[in-house]
């Protein structure tokens, strides 16, 4: 077993604990004190400090790699395909890098949606204010006056965001088998209005502000003996605190706060804003869904919300590997006749397209996608070819 570097620095308090805790018992204060600091070294935290700086370029050019006529990911150089483990041994500051790629392609789909695919970029809330946290959907020029056929597409949970449905997809296959480019073309193509919903763009990150504690020597009212002993004791207690975020976060990475975003704050109750404001507004008569993962839930807790308005507009849904639970949810008995008649879902499974998928729950019927799925939860699934 390898010890790094930054191992060997917490030597001295291991053999200083040792060595005390063969003393006499005027010492157990001190190893209570050492055995404390011991436990909140996080030695996975302690390991950063053998990482380079965590900074990564903001564009694909500058990770050397593109996109090429087939659409797959290769660098630019060599023509490889993309490497995860691009320094061994270092999986957090690889994965990182990764994560890093990752905002770039969300940005690059996001720019495709627009300009490849003639969407608009819709903020909301609707009426948000200058100041708020917004998110976006993406539509059709034709989504709310079309009045024939609209699409409407939810992706699943974990990274992905509008326009796509695997991440990993996108970075190991290419743009067609991780984006929903190939259903929105085929779509607008047969005559569809398209809405893309954005389901986890639930919130905004702002730097946490920093606390300053004021210091008690401004107690005027206090003897001055007093002040300056608790000054002391401040002054020891950041000291023992900046002697333990050292060990940390040594890449002193920054603190990060969430802002929701109103009445968009987790898939369900995005879906139901955009059902409400958008697609409930629509002229189509005849309102058709596809949502994977994570977003055949969505689409279930949006029917027990608006159970009426869904059966009046909305004519078929394919679902794709979804994670919904008719019984979790609670769905009731009319929801599920519903979905027995309106829903197919389509599952990972070595059958035959279309064939018959044993299901243990009384809501839709499942056929098979002939694929595995080879993605870990929270990137969501592949998907089957867009079908007529």
């Amino acid at each position: 077993m390898s010890i790094s570097l930054s191992s060997l620095s917490l030597l001295p308090l291991w053999i200083s604990m040792a060595q005390i805790q063969q003393g006499g018992p005027d010492e157990k204060e001190k190893t209570t004190a050492l055995k404390d600091l011991l436990s909140r070294i996080d030695l996975d935290e302690l390991m950063k400090k053998d990482e380079p700086p965590l900074d990564f370029p903001d564009t694909l050019e500058g990770f050397e790699y593109a996109f090429n006529e087939k659409g797959q990911l290769r660098h630019i150089k060599t023509g490889e395909p993309f490497v995860f483990n691009y320094r061994e041994d270092l999986h957090r500051w690889n994965q990182k890098r990764y994560e890093a790629l990752g905002e770039i392609i969300t940005k690059y789909v996001y720019d495709l949606l627009e300009k490849d695919c003639n969407l608009k970029k819709i903020a909301i809330p609707v009426d948000a204010t200058e100041n708020e946290p917004k998110s976006f959907i993406f539509m059709s020029e034709d989504a709310l006056t079309n009045p024939h056929k609209l699409m409407v597409l939810i992706h699943g949970s974990g990274v992905v965001r509008a326009g796509q449905w695997a991440r990993r997809l996108i970075i190991n296959e290419d743009l067609d088998s991780g984006t929903q480019i190939p259903f929105i073309k085929r779509a607008m193509d047969e005559g569809y209005g398209v809405i893309v919903m954005n389901p986890n763009e639930n919130y905004i990150e702002v730097e946490k502000p920093k606390i300053h504690i004021q210091s008690s020597s401004d107690s005027s009212d206090e003897p001055a003996e007093k002040r300056e002993r608790k000054d002391k004791i401040s002054k020891e207690t950041k000291k023992r605190h900046d002697f333990y975020e050292k060990y940390r976060n040594p890449q002193r990475e920054k603190e990060m706060m969430q802002l929701y975003i109103r009445e968009n704050g987790s898939p369900e109750e995005h879906a139901i804003y955009v059902w409400d404001h958008f697609i409930a507004q629509s002229a189509a008569e005849n309102v058709f869904f596809v949502a994977h993962s994570y977003g055949g839930l969505a689409f279930v807790e949006l029917m027990i919300q608006r159970e009426a308005d869904v059966k009046s507009k909305v004519t078929a849904v394919a679902l794709t590997d979804s994670v919904h639970n008719v019984w979790h949810q609670e769905a009731g008995k009319t929801i599920r006749e519903w979905m027995r008649e309106n829903c197919c879902n389509w599952v990972s499974s070595s059958e035959p397209l279309d064939t018959s998928v044993e299901s243990m729950l009384p809501d839709c019927p499942r056929v098979s996608a002939e694929y595995y799925s080879a993605l870990a939860p929270g990137d969501a699934g592949g998907l089957p070819e867009p079908q007529a």
